[in-house]
């Protein structure tokens, strides 16, 4: 496989490759880096001493068509990181969509994870708040369960039973313990 860096150097602007077609990617803003630092801190914290390690913005190599920078990641088969990237498909996934590339991430970027074999994937709406976890179940990505934000005057609004159904942490689906606090990813955010 040839290795061709989604990052192009000389122009200083990344690039991915899905199918064989390069898009360029936009910018992060302020609430998209603060949503994708807070979930690489609660990973890396975790996986110190464990054989899985989290990496965010690596070029990821599926194959010559496809070859993405997702912003984060979590690998458990340590012979697939190199030093140019990840060349193999990593066991969770998270994109953290905005306006421009919601559509990408739910469309194209989906349907790319599914076909190699992501075990579970995260699609963050730092405007919404909002989690949509999927997961690996017969070689197809089902949705297990969408988290979100709640306003603290809407949870007070809520029935008992509508409060019971509310969770505020994700389960990370390949570990036993590993829960994601929907404050911690949201933290800063307005």
């Amino acid at each position: 496989m040839s290795a061709e860096f989604a990052y192009q150097h000389k122009d200083n602007r990344k690039y991915e490759i899905i199918d064989g077609i390069t898009y360029m990617m936009a910018r992060p803003t302020a609430d998209h880096m603060t949503v994708e630092g807070n979930i690489l801190n609660v990973f890396k914290n975790y996986l110190k001493g464990k054989c899985c390690r989290t990496f965010n913005e690596i070029d990821v190599f599926f194959s010559e068509k496809d070859n993405f920078i997702p912003d984060v990641i979590i690998v458990c088969k340590p012979e697939i990181i190199k030093k140019r990237g990840i060349f193999g498909t990593p066991d969770l996934i998270v994109e953290i969509a905005s306006p421009s590339t919601s559509r990408k991430d739910r469309m194209e970027k989906f349907k790319a994870y599914e076909k190699y074999g992501v075990k579970e994937y995260w699609i963050v709406s730092p405007e919404e708040k909002r989690v949509e976890v999927y997961l690996l179940e017969d070689g197809k990505l089902i949705l297990d369960d969408v988290y979100a934000v709640i306003p603290d005057y809407e949870y007070k609004e809520m029935s008992e039973k509508d409060k019971a159904l509310v969770k505020f942490e994700i389960k990370v689906s390949f570990y036993d313990d590993l829960y994601v606090k929907l404050e911690d990813i949201f933290e800063y955010i307005e």
